[in-house]
């Protein structure tokens, strides 16, 4: 089977010249690049946001400790922020201010960290058809120059076969950038709904904070749990 596909491989490189191998080179390049970003994803928990909805629902229930300790243990982005909230939160020399700006400087770091190699993807996707219709250009220039040699007598099959030769090129480089454009538009997605959740999250807790729904106004217990359920039912 390996040997078919580097026969398939080594035939569209014939056909289509250096151009095809340049596609081909960078659609292995995307590739490596979107497996890598998958694992990492899947490593760090984006999108997991279970143990958080559940360490606010035990933190309003003044289950502060098993609170902390369900967010502590998890990667997820969203789960550290929370943890430092509410790790700070146990200081009571720490202004909610100061808590804001660790959490924001928290996030603006793990979201960066997770948005590398978006750039490398987005190249890729915008280059690729450029470069096939490049080829494409190539191709015909090198067809009609055929046909201008063959003089009068004029093969009409030289120069379909020199165009579709060319327009393979264009093929190519489209059928490079359409995927690696979808899975970055659903890589972005992602990240975006983990910022999201980073400020919807963290902003009920630091709110509920400001409020003293803890200790200092518990008759609010209730409905603090009820809008916790609400803001982070999307997520």
């Amino acid at each position: 089977m390996i040997d078919n596909l580097i026969e398939i491989v080594q035939s569209f490189i014939d056909l289509g010249g250096w151009v095809v191998a340049v596609l081909l080179g960078l659609s292995v390049f995307a590739l490596a690049v979107i497996l890598l970003k998958f694992m990492q994803f899947a490593r760090e928990r984006v999108g997991s946001h279970g143990r958080p909805r559940e360490a606010l629902r035990l933190w309003s229930q003044r289950d502060y400790k098993g609170a902390e300790q369900l967010v502590s243990n998890d990667r997820s982005l969203v789960s550290e922020t929370l943890s430092t909230a509410i790790r700070l939160s146990g200081r009571r020399a720490t202004s909610k201010a100061a808590i804001e700006e660790e959490v924001a400087r928290i996030a603006v770091g793990r979201l960066h960290h997770l948005q590398r190699g978006f750039r490398a993807l987005d190249a890729v996707a915008q280059i690729a058809p450029l470069l096939g219709l490049f080829g494409t250009v190539l191709g015909m220039i090198e067809a009609f120059q055929a046909l201008q040699g063959a003089g009068n007598a004029v093969d009409p099959s030289i120069l379909a076969g020199g165009i579709w030769v060319a327009l393979l090129t264009t093929a190519v480089g489209l059928a490079v950038a359409m995927p690696v454009s979808l899975v970055l538009t659903w890589f972005e997605s992602r990240v975006e709904n983990e910022r999201v959740a980073v400020e919807t999250l963290t902003g009920a807790f630091l709110s509920s904070r400001s409020l003293g729904t803890v200790e200092d106004h518990p008759e609010t217990h209730h409905d603090f749990a009820a809008t916790i359920d609400e803001r982070s039912a999307a997520y």
